[in-house]
């Protein structure tokens, strides 16, 4: 009786054992697939990147009411960004999408979208300022992080792990997630005021008068104070995680007093 005691302990020791093994080794699988996915998302060169963010805004034109070439819209957009060409050597193409919504945005691979919800509330000045500042967001590689971040995440990793090495083709769903993340994403303190200094930048080199991004910051800060619920979009996604917005139009005033530029 002892000895068939002694052996079912043992059988139930290694039988034990063997689960544990198995389980083991079923979570490690698990943890060296998850590391993969984002050493895979981490090592993307630009040229993959830039070849996912093509597709994401493909998608957000398709699904987006794109305004034509004889829009009011459209015109002023291409009267107001008139030989603006490129941005640190990216090609910049201008868009507009018809919506309420109060947003504007570039992209790593120079696609700029602006809604006409923000055109509304600003005037020629104002407009080219958020412009400016969206841009300097790419210029310093701000929406690239944001890209690698989504790349990470769920459904898209899984895509980037099972592409091995190639283009992976999107679905409609995860083409949304990336647009998602290219219209809305959200910076730090730190990269708000990068992008402050080389949004100003750009518009010098560009010939236009910085003061319009000084502007638009007046006009998002009134709009807030005002409760307006059409700008919430933006100011959410440029300010309220900031509360030195005070300090970044000071800041842009200086810069602009210094340099001589006359406010329109």
């Amino acid at each position: 009786m002892k000895r068939m005691q002694i052996r079912f302990i043992a059988v139930a020791t290694l039988l034990g054992a063997t689960s544990f093994m198995s389980s083991a080794q079923f979570n490690l699988g698990r943890a060296i697939q998850g590391v993969t996915k984002t050493t895979k998302a981490l090592t993307l060169s630009d040229k993959d990147l830039a070849a996912y963010v093509s597709q994401a805004v493909a998608e957000m034109d398709r699904t987006n009411k794109v305004l034509p070439e004889e829009s009011p819209y459209t015109q002023r957009l291409e009267r107001l960004t008139s030989g603006i060409k490129e941005a640190d050597g990216i090609p910049l193409n201008f868009k507009v999408y018809q919506t309420d919504e109060v947003n504007a945005f570039a992209c790593p691979d120079g696609s700029v979208r602006v809604y006409t919800g923000i055109m509304d509330l600003l005037d020629d000045n104002e407009l080219l300022g958020v412009i400016g500042h969206e841009i300097g967001h790419v210029m310093k590689h701000h929406s690239r992080k944001a890209i690698k971040d989504e790349l990470l995440r769920g459904a898209l990793a899984d895509a980037l792990a099972s592409a091995d090495g190639r283009i992976a083709q999107l679905t409609d769903s995860q083409l949304g997630a990336l647009g998602m993340a290219l219209g809305n994403a959200r910076f730090s303190r730190k990269q708000e005021a990068e992008a402050d200094n080389c949004g100003y930048d750009f518009l010098v080199d560009n010939g236009r008068n910085p003061w319009g991004m000084v502007m638009a910051f007046e006009k998002m800060q009134q709009l807030e104070s005002k409760g307006t619920s059409a700008s919430q979009t933006y100011i959410q996604k440029m300010f309220s995680d900031h509360p030195d917005t005070a300090d970044r139009i000071k800041k842009m005033t200086k810069r602009c007093e210094k340099d001589g530029y006359v406010r329109p």
